[in-house]
């Protein structure tokens, strides 16, 4: 058994072969002759005494169970032949503590680690193997040698709880999917200007006030009177113990100095300029600071001494993000504070404060860590830990300063990016951060020597949760990404990426029979055309693809849903107009890989193009993907905004005999808070008092052909038609549309722009 280990440590780049229900892949993998059967008369026994080695057995025959109908009673005794045996085995090389070892002959399965961590994820492995396909009962296990072990230390997955709130339950969800991904940090974001959602019992007021907002137009079209919810501290030792179990670390995060703005809510004195704002509906960088009073420390004490007691974590994070400093730099009690610790900047004074927090923290025992920001003052702990958001920089910077790092970079990293540009795409940060993507994130920067490159404690993906209102959301941004970033965290640094698309299949039949709602948006068939030509000539020439190149995909002409009897799309096809385009990707045994998407090819679907397909109008690149309301639990409809300026183009178009626009429009609430950023919206001369939808020929400068006012927000619905003639055109030519509404009133949004007759 050492030897084996040994030789894996050795040898940790060599081509492994393909296991195909396996991800992430392990470390090494030697096939052999044979199989074990596993049926319902197979126990699981567990060699040793220890009672972590047997709820390890118990979860492994739970989740086989639940899975694959495979009931599979468990022993805690010597073993025979025939069985699947666990054993803790201090001998194993010690080398890593989530080594594990695996054998499967045909005499049985015996499943060796030198801790319980390790024998949990080898446990995880051997379910892989028990659960390849999307059937049930018995199942043959390959023979095989699997020597394994985590490429890095951290392999984490960030919940925002403050912006969208989840329940106890929704959160256990995701922490059994963590648990069969091999990930084992936990980030839980806890504390922001939205909401506080940790009780603090020396604080009520934190959770009376502080962990509820009043939403726009509150009770109106759906949107709840008050929004919010906390975990009370018996609730998170559930959470903590449940994470524990399944030998995941859960690190909270309550941010400061800034994203304060809850906090000053419910106790203002915390706050610099002593009134009491609301807490905060807007999305974005808000002003509230905390003070740096001794009173304000004195509270931080506090509440870090409740949090200590409730997390274990060997850290703790301390947010340290987007605290502009105008609330400092205004306060004349600041600023003489700043006079008398002897220091010249803001951004000092927040390396001051960040480092008093780390004092704290290490005389209890534990370790700061916190976004890039924390590196821009004079003061940071000597043993703090830096996460990088801000792309890559902040990660090499704080290397070479000796500290270490925890890879986690937007926009790479960042699960509120949408997975792909459809237009049934959910709600989301664009642009697209894909399954590939993901999968082809170097977690260790290039440029970093050896030195430097073993602070890189791994890599953590954040679902920040402005766009994602409910569990369902959650579960759409982060599956399958999940499966990419695992495989990134824990195997060899090598790229398989075909390997991982053909393994994929038997995940998402796992994720079927737990009804774990992933995203399809890999496999989802993009149906592509001509638009042009198809209008000018009434014919399509049809070219059906998908993100990843992978699958079977099959199509029907006449409306009805693709199955595996439908034509194979082996190279572009002819249509004449009108048809219905309906297609689908199937994997190799015959499984859905996405749904059928549709396309209408007719005169009037070309003409009507819905908003998500317009694109921005050229200077900014910035663009949501939005819900009609901002806490609307609904997947669809959502828009698309670019809340620095509200100008979509429609595509080039012949226009002769195009005499009319018609405009499903939409009203949207503008709680967006964008800092010094505020003065890069665009604001467009409106002639009405609420501004109008001007359309403009071929660019935005361009001759305006049609001005529609927009009516009353006051007095009318958010989803309202705007319809205005077009003088003749000839040509083909492309159309802005600008919305002139004030920018100190709601944002606007294209729903659908059609060309008519």
């Amino acid at each position: 058994m050492l030897v084996a280990v040994t030789w894996l440590l050795a040898n940790p780049l060599l081509a492994r072969p393909p296991i195909t229900s396996l991800i992430p892949q392990p470390a090494h993998v030697d096939l052999a002759e044979g199989h074990f059967t596993v049926d319902p008369a197979t126990p699981i026994v567990v060699v040793d005494q220890g009672a972590a080695s047997l709820r390890t057995a118990q979860w492994l025959a739970d989740l086989t169970g639940r899975t694959r109908g495979l009931k599979l009673a468990v022993h805690q005794r010597a073993a025979v032949t025939g069985e699947i045996v666990l054993q803790l085995d201090p001998g194993l090389a010690p080398a890593n503590d989530e080594v594990y070892v695996l054998d499967v002959k045909p005499q049985g399965i015996r499943l060796a680690a030198r801790t319980d961590a390790g024998l949990f994820r080898g446990a995880t492995t051997l379910w892989q193997l028990l659960t390849p396909d999307a059937k049930q009962g018995a199942v043959q296990v390959p023979a095989m040698h699997i020597a394994d072990q985590p490429r890095f230390a951290w392999r984490g997955l960030m919940l925002d709880s403050v912006r969208h709130f989840q329940s106890v339950d929704e959160v256990k969800r995701l922490l059994d999917q963590m648990a069969q991904h091999k990930l084992n940090v936990f980030h839980w974001h806890l504390t922001d200007d939205q909401g506080w959602r940790i009780q603090i019992r020396r604080y009520p007021e934190l959770t009376r006030i502080g962990a509820w907002r009043t939403p726009p137009d509150a009770g109106k079209d759906g949107e709840p009177k008050r929004y919010g919810g906390f975990y009370t501290q018996a609730q998170i030792r559930e959470v903590v113990a449940y994470a524990t179990a399944r030998h995941i670390t859960i690190v909270p995060e309550l941010d400061m100095p800034g994203h304060a703005q809850a906090a000053v809510a419910a106790y203002p004195q915390l706050g610099v300029t002593g009134k009491r704002p609301e807490v905060s509906v807007d999305w974005g960088i808000n002003p509230y600071l905390y003070n740096v009073d001794d009173a304000t420390f004195d509270f931080i004490d506090n509440v870090l001494d409740e949090v200590l007691a409730l997390f274990p974590s060997r850290y703790i994070h301390v947010g340290g993000d987007e605290a502009i400093k105008d609330q400092w730099q205004a306060s004349p009690a600041v600023q003489a504070k700043m006079r008398a610790l002897g220091i010249t900047g803001e951004d000092a004074l927040q390396g001051w404060f960040i480092d008093r927090i780390g004092q704290y923290l290490d005389k209890h025992g534990r370790k700061l860590i916190g976004w890039d920001e924390i590196l821009e003052g004079e003061h940071l702990p000597a043993d703090a830990t830096v996460m990088s958001w801000r792309g890559t920089d902040g990660a090499i910077k704080a290397t070479m300063m000796g500290h270490d790092v925890v890879m986690s970079p937007a926009p790479a990293l960042y699960f509120d990016h949408v997975q792909g540009d459809r237009i049934d795409e959910y709600a989301g940060r664009m642009g697209v951060e894909s399954l590939r993507s993901v999968y082809a994130f170097q977690v260790v920067p290039a440029v970093l020597g050896p030195k430097q490159a073993a602070h890189v404690l791994g890599v953590q993906a954040n679902v920040w949760a402005e766009h994602i209102p409910t569990f369902a959301h959650v579960e759409h941004a982060v599956f399958p990404r999940l499966d990419a970033l695992s495989e990134v965290a824990w195997s060899p640094a090598t790229s398989d990426w075909p390997g991982f698309l053909a393994r994929l299949p038997a995940q998402l039949a796992r994720y079927r029979t737990q009804h774990v709602g992933y995203a399809d948006s890999a496999f989802a068939v993009d149906i592509a055309i001509d638009r042009t030509l198809a209008l000018v000539t009434g014919k399509a020439t049809v070219t059906l693809s998908n993100q990843t190149d992978f699958g079977t995909i099959r199509y029907t002409l006449d409306g009805s849903a693709p199955t595996q009897a439908s034509p194979r799309y082996d190279a572009p096809f002819n249509v004449s107009l009108p048809t219905t385009v309906r297609a689908a990707s199937f994997a190799a045994d015959g499984s859905v890989l996405a749904s059928s998407r549709q396309r209408v090819l007719d005169r009037a679907s070309l003409l009507g193009l819905d908003g998500n397909d317009l694109p921005n109008c050229p200077g900014s690149d910035f663009r949501l993907r939005v819900q009609p309301l901002p806490d609307a639990a609904s997947a669809s409809p959502v828009y698309s905004i670019n809340v620095f300026n509200s100008c979509q183009l429609y595509p080039a178009t012949p226009l002769e005999g195009l005499r009319r626009i018609h405009v499903d429009a939409v009203r949207l609430e503008r709680n967006y808070a964008l800092a010094h950023e505020q003065k890069l919206v665009a604001s467009h001369p409106n002639e009405t008092p609420f501004g109008e939808l001007v359309v403009h020929l071929d660019t935005c400068a361009g001759p305006v052909l049609a001005s529609m006012a927009l009516p009353d927000p006051a007095h009318s619905a958010r989803n309202f038609t705007l319809d205005a003639a077009l003088p003749a055109q000839q040509g083909e030519r492309a159309l802005c549309l600008i919305y002139t509404a004030p920018i100190d009133g709601p944002l606007y949004a294209l729903g659908r722009v059609a060309l008519q007759p």
